[in-house]
């Protein structure tokens, strides 16, 4: 069981299965039948594993030497192999469960995973780290409204709040390991910014994904109030301490998803 269990820490639950219900209720707010939502969210958990998977081990020196004894692959917990061949599993099923949606729509998908792939892979250590999360996160909505009949594309403002909130959470997740990523060499973007710098990055951009989100489709007074709160909440999530900042991150973008969908927003 503790082998089991950290084999489960490594690949990131919170945000693996954060993701994977998104997009499973985008799915449901544009009409995907059940098989639909079903063929989304096994698509999505599946790459969102096998990306959360290989960045534990492609990181386990790097997580070593800075003593992060909450990374099960560095700490010894599970070994790299078997996580390595769990990233490689799910990988493999990620391509027919993304194409169940349609050869346009699986595309898309196993683009957005190898766009975070490629974060793990080396551009998390460059300028460019933000650029995987404003593609991966982009194009999950594009990938589950393509997979209606008829392979509509989103609305414009779909993706770009996508890409919005995703930048706004690397950002936010990076906080709590700035030291940490600077001992073992990890100079993204938002290192190179700073604390900071890196936290105000998180607030505007998560703050201007709710405004797209929310506002995309249509200003009225229930949204505007709806916005000030999300802004406030932003603020506040993230003065509670940058080990909470990712999980407000995720709040917060739960809240915009919510309200999206509860709202009847037209989505395709």
């Amino acid at each position: 069981m503790g082998r089991i269990g950290a084999l489960v820490r490594a690949c990131h639950p919170e945000p693996t299965v954060a993701v994977t219900l998104f997009a499973a209720a985008l799915a449901i707010a544009v009409g995907r039948s059940a098989g639909g939502v079903a063929a989304v969210a096994a698509a999505v958990v599946t790459g969102q594993l096998s990306v959360g998977w290989s960045n534990d081990v492609i990181d386990r020196h790097r997580d070593a030497i800075g003593g992060r004894a909450e990374k099960p692959v560095a700490a010894g917990g599970v070994t790299p192999r078997t996580v390595a061949l769990a990233a490689a599993v799910a990988l493999v099923a990620c391509v027919p469960l993304s194409f169940a949606s349609g050869w346009r729509a699986g595309w898309v998908h196993l683009g957005a995973v190898a766009s975070a792939w490629a974060y793990n892979l080396g551009l998390k250590a460059t300028p460019l780290s933000v650029v995987p999360y404003a593609v991966s996160f982009g194009l999950l909505p594009t990938f589950v409204v393509l997979g209606l009949e008829g392979h509509p594309l989103p609305p414009w403002w779909l993706p770009l709040a996508g890409a919005l909130l995703g930048c706004g959470a690397h950002f936010a997740n990076t906080l709590p390991d700035l030291a940490a990523d600077a001992q073992a060499g990890v100079r993204g973007l938002p290192q190179r910014l700073g604390a900071a710098g890196a936290r105000w990055s998180a607030v505007l951009l998560l703050v201007a994904g709710s405004v797209v989100a929310l506002l995309g489709p249509g200003a009225n007074a229930w949204r505007l109030a709806v916005l000030v709160l999300v802004a406030a909440l932003t603020a506040f999530g993230l003065r509670l301490g940058d080990r909470h900042a990712f999980r407000a991150a995720l709040v917060i973008a739960a809240i915009d998803v919510a309200l999206v969908v509860a709202g009847g927003t037209q989505l395709r």
